[in-house]
């Protein structure tokens, strides 16, 4: 066993011993016993660190006394309203998303991406433990939550043959009937895929027949190139009329490139906004309200926001006038997504020969053992490793367009050096 596996066997007891080891702790791992050849440079780590708007710091100053009360959880009526107006703007909702009934906000989208299963996961379905789905690879978060409410993990491939996007119809009838809810993130990380309206239609179709939730992470959403992004607010509307099976959770960390705000909001179906709400009442952590008042600020502006993306847009026409056909550009996000034959030897090989930190895309991903009905097991997995599909990732490395341009032009320009 690998030693990142055997650490983490170590601080993690019963079913949480499978959680798949931390990304970051893992590289920090392959090259601790290496020296950069250049000055260092990192492009692992998706931190859109920006300046603050002044009307952030504004709106922080103006509702700096209310640091003196608890926050309630359902946040102050100021940050609703602005809540639902860009989510009725930006989706072309016309009205749909009552900010009494459609929304909360949250301390950070990764807390509520992991808080949210436990309010709604059975304790058996179709007679087993229930199956939480999600893209592999994937956001560390969904596997720690289908592991800590109890649920299966089911990790499904990402490939490029499927346009990056996990193929959920297409799994087995006995998973299916035992799934209980199925995360999708889009624009997607670490690819930069967007699903379209077909895909969402499908996807909704089969929660429907086969009785589960869509948790649709759309953290990225607001950072794209050619055009936006169909989302899922939209795409359910159009369907059914409503967010029937539906929460949807988008972020100010990417949007208004605040990460260190942590604030963002969940958004759809009524009823699961509401018992989300309950048991966030006694388990959640709510957002500070000084924080409460600079999100509605951010929510309410759109200035900001085209001011990120025009400079993503810049940092991703640098990357393709420095990589030409070594890269695809992305449909959103700010990642690139580089096949290399081996992302692991390749991220060991920039960091060793050009001072590039970047991440090996194996490391957001899973190997899958094909069990019985096609599901993964990890007690299989240790018993018949000849079976191990490979790593989805395994054949990339991700790297994040967030510095500033002249970084990532340098940076750049040292990985394609030793790309092929």
């Amino acid at each position: 066993m690998p030693a990142f596996s055997r650490e983490l066997s170590l601080t993690l007891a019963g079913r949480l011993a499978q959680l798949p080891p931390g990304p970051f702790a893992r590289l920090s791992l392959l090259l601790a016993d290496a020296k950069p050849a250049k000055e260092p440079i990192s492009l692992a780590i998706g931190d859109p660190s920006g300046p603050v708007p002044e009307f952030v710091k504004e709106a922080l100053a103006k509702s700096a006394a209310s640091f003196g009360n608890y926050p309630a959880i359902n946040g102050t009526e100021d940050f609703r309203q602005a809540a639902a107006g860009w989510l009725n703007r930006r989706f072309a909702l016309d009205g749909a998303i009552d900010a009494q009934k459609n929304l909360l906000p949250l301390n950070g989208t990764r807390e509520g991406l992991f808080s949210v299963l436990f309010p709604f996961m059975p304790e058996r379905k179709a007679g087993a433990r229930p199956i939480v789905a999600m893209p592999n690879p994937f956001y560390q978060c969904y596997a720690a939550a289908a592991l800590s409410a109890g649920a299966e993990p089911f990790y499904v491939p990402s490939l490029k043959a499927n346009g990056f996007l996990p193929d959920f119809a297409n799994l087995p009838e006995p998973v299916l009937e035992r799934m209980a809810a199925i995360y999708i993130c889009s624009p997607s990380n670490p690819e930069g895929a967007v699903a379209d309206q077909a895909y969402w239609q499908r996807l909704f179709a089969l929660a429907q027949q086969h009785d589960f939730i869509v948790l649709a992470d759309e953290c990225y959403a607001d950072i794209w190139f050619d055009r936006p992004p169909i989302c899922a607010l939209p795409a359910s509307q159009s369907q059914s009329g409503g967010f029937n099976r539906l929460l949807s959770f988008h972020s100010l960390s990417k949007r208004s490139g605040l990460p260190g705000l942590r604030s963002g909001l969940v958004a759809g179906d009524a009823e699961l906004i509401e018992k989300f709400r309950a048991f966030r009442n006694v388990a959640a952590p709510t957002v500070p309200t000084p924080l409460l008042a600079a999100s509605a600020a951010c929510w309410r502006d759109e200035e900001h926001v085209a001011v990120n993306r025009a400079g993503y847009a810049r940092k991703m026409a640098a990357a393709q006038s420095i990589l030409g056909n070594r890269m695809t550009r992305p449909g959103g996000g700010f990642f690139l997504w580089l096949e290399v034959g081996d992302g692991e030897a390749f991220a060991r090989r920039a960091w060793v020969e050009q001072g590039v930190r970047i991440l090996p895309g194996a490391y957001m991903g899973r190997e899958v053992f094909e069990g019985p009905e096609g599901r993964p097991s990890s007690e299989a997995l240790v018993k018949a490793p000849e079976k191990i599909q490979a790593n989805p990732g395994f054949c990339y490395v991700r790297v994040a367009l967030v510095n500033d341009l002249s970084t990532i032009m340098a940076a750049l320009e040292r990985l394609r050096e030793i790309l092929d």
